[in-house]
């Protein structure tokens, strides 16, 4: 019997060993990837706004672009009342839902990134990342700049004639830069909301 204990204890031993042997093993499929690959993959923009590349664009610029480059084709001719969010403050009053749009509880202005968004980077970086659908990254810089530009002269944020570029971009005050809720300051061990530690 005393034996029979002994190996019992040896079985979990030798299944985390087993583990580790496996996940050890080079199966000899994938490469690491080159300085290169990864500085294009790293395109990721801050709210400071230093990762930004030169180039500028103005809301007039970027009201021509929208058309163009098909956003007018998803989000509507002003930025709202087509199939895909609303990119423009005043949408459909509540329980008018955009057509495409039914089931998905939409309230007017509330989704609106250059609404909610804390930082304009952000703006930036969306539209350069996943924009236009189906097209992404075909967008250039200075399109990218007017194109938000346009947003944020729609929705107040700055004049018609401010001119967008990585300097002055991560400069804008966004209606939304303290947040939507005045969270406490959460302290190192105090508990965390909704319960959790």
């Amino acid at each position: 019997m005393n034996l029979l204990k002994r190996n019992w204890l040896l079985v979990p031993a030798i299944v985390v060993f087993g583990i580790a042997s496996a996940q050890a093993q080079n199966y000899g499929i994938g490469r690491t990837p080159t300085a290169e690959e990864i500085r294009a993959w790293d395109i990721s923009i801050s709210p400071t706004g230093k990762e930004l590349p030169a180039g500028k664009g103005t809301a007039k610029e970027g009201e021509v672009l929208f058309k163009q480059k098909g956003c007018a084709g998803c989000h509507g001719p002003t930025g709202m009342g087509a199939a895909a969010p609303a990119l423009v403050k005043g949408g459909p009053p509540a329980g008018q839902t955009p057509k495409g749009m039914e089931g998905m509880h939409m309230v007017p202005d509330t989704g609106i990134m250059a609404l909610r968004s804390p930082y304009a980077t952000t703006i930036w970086d969306y539209i350069n990342r996943g924009m236009p659908l189906n097209k992404e990254g075909t967008l250039k810089v200075d399109e990218v700049y007017a194109i938000t530009a346009y947003l944020l002269y729609k929705n107040d944020v700055i004049k018609q004639d401010d001119v967008m570029d990585q300097q002055s971009l991560p400069k804008v005050n966004m209606p939304n830069k303290n947040g939507f809720a005045d969270m406490p300051e959460w302290k190192h061990g105090a508990p965390r909301l909704a319960g959790y530690p």
